[in-house]
């Protein structure tokens, strides 16, 4: 299905990767030669674009993967001290997985979210504006109920632009996101401006 959508194989080669580390977790070795198979590309080609991605990873990973930010907004509002509570939290330095393979910690220079600055990324879901009690709860739910449930409960997009915060997950400054119409006009190309020449008379390439 994902080759139908895409005009030549090579193209289809970042959604075929991601699809195969939703099933497997990571990028083995044997999800690259199969990969290259499918899409008649070498291996070398394969491997070449696997650790240029982030979101790619060429080695075993835990349950959870655990991003946190790092960048300047967020060390300057606590984003070290919340890498040292999980690395005391989970027993792992940052690069490294728990030893009951629930969570890989790893650092992020920028995950976007300056102004709700400390956050961390779990998986596909933010956690923003944290303190350590908050960040122990997270981790706790993850562990317990699953990224789903933790989510539900407490990730920024799961109060994503809701007028009030309604105290199931931690507040956003954030702006709701932009309706289909929005982003329609937005991609619109801007109307040709009318020109003219020294004459008065309007350019030939606007007509």
């Amino acid at each position: 299905e994902i080759l139908t959508r895409y005009p030549e194989r090579r193209a289809a080669l970042l959604p075929v990767l991601w699809l195969c580390q939703r099933q497997h977790g990571w990028i083995s070795p044997e999800v690259i030669d199969y990969v290259a198979e499918r899409l008649t590309l070498s291996t070398a080609v394969v491997k070449g674009v696997v650790p240029f991605y982030t979101m790619f990873f060429d080695e075993p990973v835990g349950e959870n993967v655990v991003w946190v930010c790092r960048t300047l907004s967020c060390d300057l509002r606590g984003g070290k001290s919340i890498q040292e509570h999980l690395e005391k939290k989970l027993g792992c330095t940052a690069g490294h997985t728990s030893s009951d393979g629930k969570f890989t910690l790893l650092k992020a220079e920028c995950l976007a979210a300056c102004g709700q600055a400390p956050m961390v990324q779990i998986n596909d879901f933010y956690y923003e504006n944290l303190s350590v009690e908050l960040l122990d709860r997270i981790i706790d739910a993850h562990a317990e109920k699953g990224g789903e449930a933790a989510a539900a409960e407490f990730s920024t997009f799961a109060s994503f632009g809701k007028p009030e915060h309604d105290g199931r997950g931690p507040a956003t400054s954030a702006p709701p996101p932009p309706t289909r119409e929005a982003v329609r006009r937005a991609s619109q190309p801007p109307p040709a401006a009318e020109s003219t020449n020294p004459s008065g008379e309007e350019s030939r390439a606007t007509r």
